[in-house]
């Protein structure tokens, strides 16, 4: 990666937790029941280091690689960190995420159940699971489609043997969040599902609104990622 000059504790990241406690208090929530889910991929220790100063502890990531190679000299430093892989695994990078992520929320498909089950068992260590849904439907996305959610479900606990505590959707670029953050709620309710985890920085308000638990806010708070960027080691 490019080496840059870390930005501001207080810059964007104020903004954002300004907006979330606005919206709280907007829609009748209290600020507890919101939590932010600092997006860090594609960046380095220089711009997640204020961040962290900064007192956040939440952190989503994309890749396995890219959290295996930049996280564990910066849990050395802040051993509270939780981390979250919110993009798709690949069943034979199960293990790793087991091992590495605090919570999965990517589980979309049986054989992904399978491979972090038969990984939880064997490390005995059980990180916490959503289900992605689809809830457009979009082909070139990642997730379950909201009529197979009940089956997956009934999959994960069956036969995967793993708990699954809540949701997580990406709604299309072209549409209107709301129908899809109040689909995933709904969906949430009929299955007895506590995590909402939607969405992101353009739209997190709504999603506050809409019954969000975890919002993953990224270029709000580091600014645009740039192409081929790498971690930077500490």
């Amino acid at each position: 990666m490019e080496q840059r000059d870390p930005l501001p504790a207080t810059g964007g990241l104020a903004e954002v937790r300004a907006r979330i406690g606005r919206a709280c208090r907007d829609f009748g929530r209290p600020d507890e029941s919101v939590q932010l889910i600092c997006v860090s991929k594609g960046f380095g220790a220089p711009d997640i280091l204020p961040v962290l100063h900064a007192g956040e502890r939440i952190f989503g990531e994309n890749r396995v690689q890219e959290a295996k190679e930049k996280w564990p000299p910066l849990r050395a430093q802040f051993p509270d960190v939780t981390l979250h892989l919110i993009g798709p695994l690949q069943s034979n990078k199960a293990a790793e995420a087991v091992a590495l992520f605090d919570v999965i929320e990517t589980v979309d498909r049986p054989k992904i159940a399978l491979a972090i089950g038969a990984a939880i068992r064997a490390s005995g260590t059980a990180p916490r699971l959503y289900v992605q849904v689809n809830t457009g439907e979009e082909p070139q996305k990642a997730g379950v489609a909201p009529r197979d959610l009940a089956a997956l479900l009934a999959f994960c606990r069956d036969e995967a043997q793993v708990t699954i505590d809540g949701l997580m959707c990406i709604p299309p670029a072209d549409q209107l969040a709301s129908p899809h953050f109040a689909l995933l709620r709904q969906l949430a309710t009929r299955h007895g599902l506590k995590e909402l985890s939607m969405g992101m920085s353009g739209d997190f308000e709504l999603a506050i609104q809409m019954g969000a638990t975890k919002v993953r806010v990224g270029s709000a708070i580091f600014g645009e990622r740039r192409t081929k960027t790498s971690p930077i080691a500490i």
